[in-house]
């Protein structure tokens, strides 16, 4: 039977690797309470396990997302079949806006609405007489009753606080682990729900420091959850330096910055202190279509932000992301933003579709647009005044492309060819179509990735022999072991040897692929350019690391990263 006067604090993560931070602060400003308790879950969990563990608790809290909160629900009705005496309270950016509907479900009993720290906590010194808690909603009677009181939990007080601290530190080597160093943003993008809370407001800087010390010492991957980390210059400075002077030779720090106001001075830092691969930005630059931008009330500039990026993108790691489907983005300004960017060759360029979140000004504001979007979570654009629904499912299928073959570098020296030659758009739609036609975009293996996109260029680009000699290349630098030979036969082996032997190869404790190309390779890696030049490629594989270009010389030999 359920142990009275127990509180189980919990989420379903989407993945293992991800760790939810709400339910540990909130545990580490009450667990001073004996009846609380936290865990996680993940939502590919069995549900029916989860609710039989919650069932023992007579009061089960969940944190809610866009990504979560089908199943939450889900498990929520089975805790219930399982133990009606079992409360249900709801919080999170999920349930905090349109609220009623979730409420009006028998088997939720509570939601917390906005910032959950002092309601929570509320909660916890009156339970179970909460239903005059402000910010609560509740049943009472047969009623629904909320009280709504405008206030922010005061940040300082998480000085002197570790929520990680009641982990096990052993598990957090191999996880995502994220920090907040502030609340709130200055920009006002109607998507998104950053924009409703415009008063950043920044937590004690001894917690953050101690906080992040802690991450760094037991953690390899550290995400700051600020939605516009470099709005400070002197605070940003201050960070990247504590960094700097503590961090561990493999963590890496993933940051979400707004680029075209990134101070000189953080750039200037950068440049000349950050050790290359330790810093991680995510740029949303969302479009290039300045009208779209500004009907949703997005102040952005394009050409600074691209100016910032070139400037970096030697010494940090990119991670740009684009809209789909913003109000006044025609198909026309969809391709443009996307060719836009993908020139400058990001190691991650998501592309994202528009989301109605709840609390939105766009979702507010659909139907002056035409907006239909789906009503499940996360709330997809299905069609617009701007997009039909068919340009929509186009974009999905370039969507899947972008991440098999750039995202994924498969086909990455093919993709910086065609941008410079062809439409890197059209390309990715027609090769999305076509993979589609060939296999599925959720169950293929690595040879159909190849097959399929050879076959593609076989059939679209019949006389363009550098683009079949570049896929070739793609697929021999894709594995860490020598793989089997396609696209480009090897030269004969009796040859192979003998330059192996010239140039004073390895070939005893290395593998080799030799091909025949008909450009310089070096040039082209380093300028995109095509320079017709027969050559032979050498590949060198070592088994355990990537495959590598070795540029050959007559006196010597030198290694190029590929």
């Amino acid at each position: 039977m359920m142990q009275q006067q127990r509180i189980l604090l919990t989420t379903l993560n989407a993945k293992y690797i991800h760790m939810n931070l709400a339910i540990r602060l909130l545990y580490e400003l009450n667990k001073s309470d004996e009846r609380l308790s936290w865990k996680e879950f993940t939502i590919k969990e069995n549900q029916q396990e989860i609710a039989s563990y919650c069932s023992e608790y007579e009061v089960v809290c969940f944190s809610c997302y866009i990504w979560n909160i089908t199943q939450t629900l889900a498990v929520s009705k089975l805790i219930k079949t399982l133990n009606p005496n079992t409360k249900i309270l709801l919080g999170g950016p999920e349930v905090t806006y349109d609220w009623n509907d979730i409420i009006q479900l028998p088997f939720i009993d509570f939601i917390v609405v906005g910032e959950g720290e002092i309601p929570f906590t509320n909660f916890l010194q009156q339970y179970p007489n909460v239903y005059q808690i402000a910010n609560i909603v509740s049943k009472h009677n047969g009623e629904i009753q909320y009280h709504n009181h405008a206030v922010n939990f005061d940040l300082e007080l998480y000085a002197n606080t570790n929520p990680y601290q009641n982990d096990d530190v052993t598990t957090l080597r191999n996880r995502v682990l994220y920090i907040e160093t502030s609340r709130g943003c200055p920009y006002k993008c109607e998507f998104c729900l950053a924009s409703l809370d415009n008063r950043v407001r920044y937590l004690p800087m001894d917690h953050i420091k101690s906080n992040l010390l802690f991450l760094m010492t037991h953690g390899k991957t550290i995400k700051f959850l600020d939605r516009t980390f470099n709005v400070k210059k002197d605070f940003t400075l201050d960070i990247f330096q504590f960094i700097l002077d503590n961090a561990k030779p493999d963590n890496v720090f993933q940051f979400e910055i707004t680029a075209d106001i990134l101070h000189p001075a953080i750039m200037q830092f950068i440049i000349d202190k950050v050790p290359k691969g330790m810093f991680r930005f995510e740029i949303g630059i969302q479009t290039v279509n300045q009208k779209a931008n500004l009907e949703v009330s997005r102040k952005q500039n394009f050409y600074k932000t691209k100016e910032v990026i070139l400037k970096l993108k030697d010494h940090v790691e990119m991670h740009l992301d684009l809209i789909v489907g913003l109000p006044l983005d025609y198909w026309e300004d969809t391709k443009y933003s996307f060719e836009e960017v993908f020139k400058l060759f990001p190691p991650e360029l998501q592309l994202g579709f528009l989301k109605f979140l709840k609390g939105t000004p766009v979702r507010d504001k659909y139907e002056q647009y035409g907006y239909v979007f789906d009503p499940v979570a996360p709330y997809q654009i299905i069609k617009s005044n701007y997009l039909s629904e068919q340009e929509l499912a186009d974009i999905v299928k370039l969507e899947h492309a972008l991440e098999i073959y750039w995202n994924k570098k498969r086909l990455a020296h093919t993709l910086m060819y065609v941008t410079a030659n062809y439409s890197v758009f059209d390309f990715l739609l027609a090769l999305g179509k076509f993979f589609e036609q060939r296999s599925s975009f959720f169950s293929f293996t690595a040879m159909d990735i190849y097959n399929i996109a050879n076959e593609f260029i076989q059939q679209q680009f019949p006389n363009d022999t550098i683009i079949k000699e570049l896929l070739a290349i793609d697929y021999y630098l894709q594995q860490k072991i020598k793989p089997a030979e396609k696209f480009i036969a090897e030269i004969d082996k009796k040859d192979k040897f003998s330059l192996l032997e010239k140039y004073n190869l390895p070939h005893q404790k290395y593998r080799y692929t030799v091909i025949p190309i008909d450009f310089d390779y070096n040039i082209f890696k380093q300028e995109n350019t095509i320079v017709l030049q027969p050559q032979l490629l050498f590949i060198q594989y070592t088994g355990t690391t990537k495959p590598v270009v070795v540029n050959i010389n007559t006196e010597t030999h030198f290694y190029l990263s590929s």
